[in-house]
């Protein structure tokens, strides 16, 4: 069961639905978000009835819910939600477009990619300072000259950043550099205790779905960030592997139409990732947004020949913004849009 409490609801009225609970000899999760705490019946619900709550003071509402995800699950909140990123909103009737390279490599290179995704009309530009790689011998990332460097290229054109946390230790660095969206990569879906640690910030996190993992498996992961209190989630389906070799994932454009269903969170979808290959990117983007996602996370590169990561499944800039025109025709046509640019620097950047 979950008890929904005002948001002006204080301490004592938290600790009174507390205490009921427990006499009845369930425990008690408490998730204290930015707008509203929620109180978590654990146990056996058949001992609980909504009525036994909705009167109490600072109660806004409870209800029972069936499903092992609790917070996650549109059953209690039926309306969708809406993550909004420096006025970026993900999750409304405008599909939200992320773009960037796969690595940050050079101030150059970053310059042009922010002049490039920001011409071509994308509102958030995505970047790895800390790349998980296969092998231990291949490019890992910038580190935290990397963030510096994804930060100073996007400000330039006010553009909100997406970038993977790999490592909680890097959490306070991350929140110092003022990262707008932290990213968990597919590789860190079930890192508990990375789940636990941004479910504690109020940051939005792009939570991406693990490469074999069930869509009861991704939507608990959620549950972790959400029982910490950070409600701000937003979905990320980027292909999951099968026994197919002839692309690099199977894109599941299933689970959008899914995860609609069961969780009332904004999904976005990695094309890039899906399909391995910079040729497959545009079928997979216009498929996903005539599927419903909510937003899209594409790479782009300046020169994607050059680039130091992925270089295979990278867009070069002309092609992302012949991309962009395909995709407000898709959108347009299931009764959306995609979000319309914000104020664009435009000069000319050379590419070292």
């Amino acid at each position: 069961m979950i008890i929904v409490m005002q948001p002006d609801a204080g301490e004592a009225e938290i600790a009174a639905v507390e205490a009921k609970i427990r006499s009845h000899g369930l425990d008690v999760h408490i998730s204290r978000g930015t707008e509203r705490t929620l109180i978590g019946a654990i146990g056996d619900e058949r001992r609980l009835d909504p009525e036994m709550f909705d009167p109490l003071p600072g109660v806004e509402r409870s209800l029972h819910i069936l499903k092992p995800y609790k917070l996650v699950a549109r059953e209690w909140h039926k309306a969708s939600t809406i993550v909004d990123v420096r006025g970026a909103r993900i999750g409304g009737s405008e599909v939200q477009v992320i773009a960037g390279p796969c690595s940050v490599e050079t101030v150059p290179q970053m310059q042009a990619a922010a002049a490039g995704v920001a011409s071509a009309g994308a509102r958030l530009m995505r970047g790895g300072a800390f790349k998980p790689r296969t092998s231990p011998y291949t490019f890992q990332g910038k580190g935290v000259e990397g963030l510096t460097m994804l930060k100073d290229a996007a400000a330039r054109y006010d553009l909100p950043i997406v970038t993977e946390l790999m490592d909680v230790r890097m959490l306070d660095t991350f929140l110092e550099h003022d990262v707008d969206v932290i990213q968990i990569g597919t590789r860190n879906m079930q890192n508990f205790d990375l789940l636990k640690e941004v479910g504690k910030v109020d940051v939005p996190v792009i939570l991406k779905r693990g490469m074999s993992a069930t869509i009861s498996e991704w939507l608990m992961a959620a549950e972790y960030v959400a029982a910490g209190g950070n409600h701000r989630i937003i979905l990320c389906e980027r292909g999951i592997r099968t026994f197919e070799t002839a692309y690099r994932n199977v894109l599941d454009v299933t689970a959008v139409a899914v995860m609609k269903k069961e969780t009332h969170l904004p999904v976005i979808i990695d094309p890039s990732h899906a399909g391995g290959k910079a040729w497959m990117v545009p079928a997979l983007s216009c498929a996903a947004v005539a599927a419903g996602a909510d937003g899209l996370l594409i790479e782009v590169h300046p020169c994607p020949a050059e680039a130091w990561c992925d270089a295979d499944q990278a867009l070069s800039i002309d092609e992302f913004s012949t991309l962009m025109t395909k995709l407000r025709a898709v959108a347009q046509a299931v009764g959306r849009s995609i979000a319309p640019a914000a104020n664009v620097v435009r000069e000319e950047i050379a590419v070292a």
